[in-house]
C-alpha cells in the first residue's frame, strides 16, 4: 500500500525531476559542442597540411639560372626581328602592288587618245594634201609608243594565236576559212596592253568558229 504524499513532498519530488532532465540536456549539449570542436580541428588540420603541400610546390619550382635568362631572351629578339622584317616585306610588296595599280590607271585613262591617233592614220587617204597631216599624226603617235614602251607597256595585237580570255575579248566569231582550227584570233578589233604580267586593256577581237 503506497504512502501518500504531503503537499511539500510532491511539490520536493518535481523540482529534483525537473533538475535531473536539465542534467540530461546539458551532457547532450557538451556532448554536440565536444564533436563540433573536434571537426573543425579536424578542418584546420587539413587545411594547415595543404598549405604546406603549396609552398613545397613552390619551393621545388627552381629558378632560371642567368645562362637560360640570357637564352629566353634572345629567342625573343630573335622572333621580334623576324616579325619585324616580315613586317617590312609585307608594307614594301603592299606598296609594289598600289604603284603598279596607280600607273596602270594612269595609262589606262591615256589609251584612248592612242586609239584616236591610229584610227586616223588608218582612215587618211595618201595624196599630196594630206601627207603633212600624216606625217604629223605619226610624229605624235610614234611618240605615245615611245612612252608606253618607256613604261614597259606592251601591246596586244597578235592574229593567228588561239583565243585567251586573259588576253582577249571575243567581239563577234565567224566562219573561218579551210585549215584555220576554231577559237583562233582573226582580226584585231582594238589593240590590248599589258603592263609587265598586269593586263590593263583586253584586245578586243574576232574570233573563228
Amino acid at each position: 500500500m503506497s504512502e501518500e504524499l504531503t503537499p511539500e513532498e510532491a511539490q520536493s519530488e518535481q523540482h529534483q525531476d525537473h533538475n535531473d532532465e536539465h542534467s540530461e540536456h546539458s551532457e547532450h549539449v557538451d556532448e554536440g559542442s565536444t564533436d563540433s570542436t573536434a571537426h573543425t580541428d579536424a578542418q584546420e588540420t587539413d587545411t594547415s597540411h595543404t598549405d604546406a603541400q603549396d609552398d613545397s610546390s613552390e619551393e621545388s619550382t627552381p629558378e632560371p639560372t642567368p645562362e637560360e635568362q640570357i637564352a629566353s631572351l634572345k629567342d625573343q629578339l630573335l622572333r621580334k626581328n623576324a616579325e619585324m622584317d616580315n613586317m617590312r616585306k609585307r608594307q614594301q610588296k603592299e606598296r609594289i602592288i598600289v604603284f603598279e595599280q596607280a600607273q596602270a590607271a594612269a595609262i589606262e585613262a591615256f589609251l584612248p587618245v592612242n586609239d584616236d591617233l591610229l584610227r586616223t592614220l588608218q582612215a587618211i587617204e595618201p595624196s599630196e594634201e594630206t601627207k603633212a597631216i600624216q606625217e604629223g599624226i605619226e610624229l605624235v603617235a610614234g611618240k605615245f609608243q615611245g612612252v608606253l614602251e618607256k613604261y614597259g607597256v606592251e601591246a596586244i595585237t597578235e592574229i593567228g594565236v588561239p583565243f585567251d580570255v586573259n588576253l582577249h575579248e571575243a567581239l563577234m566569231r565567224q566562219p573561218a576559212q579551210e585549215g584555220v582550227p576554231s577559237d583562233q584570233v582573226l582580226e584585231v578589233l582594238e589593240n590590248g596592253y599589258k603592263l609587265g604580267e598586269r593586263v590593263i586593256r583586253h584586245a578586243k577581237v574576232i574570233v573563228s568558229e
